[in-house]
């Protein structure tokens, strides 16, 4: 099933980069809109894929006193990136 999943996440990133590289053509806006809906179709699935895939679980503390050492945690979010952003 792992295998599976991930055969699928490179064919949704292959079609994103496939209709990426359309949109960089001339096109009528029908066929402009029609390729960004699919791009973001696809986009939405695989997002769900790897969520499915690789899901992340983390515990919060129940400490009061440790929630200090989550501020800097906090300031790392700008440079966080979704699993699809690295793919």
């Amino acid at each position: 099933m792992f295998d599976e999943n991930l055969a699928r996440i490179r064919m949704h990133r292959n079609n994103i980069h496939r209709y990426r590289g359309l949109l960089r053509t001339n096109l009528s806006d029908l066929e402009r809109d029609f390729i960004e809906k699919r791009m973001a179709d696809e986009q939405t699935a695989l997002d769900a894929l790897v969520a499915e895939t690789f899901p992340v679980a983390f515990p919060l503390p129940k400490d009061p006193s440790t929630s200090s050492s989550m501020g800097a945690a906090s300031s790392m979010g700008a440079a966080s990136r979704t699993a699809s952003e690295i793919c």
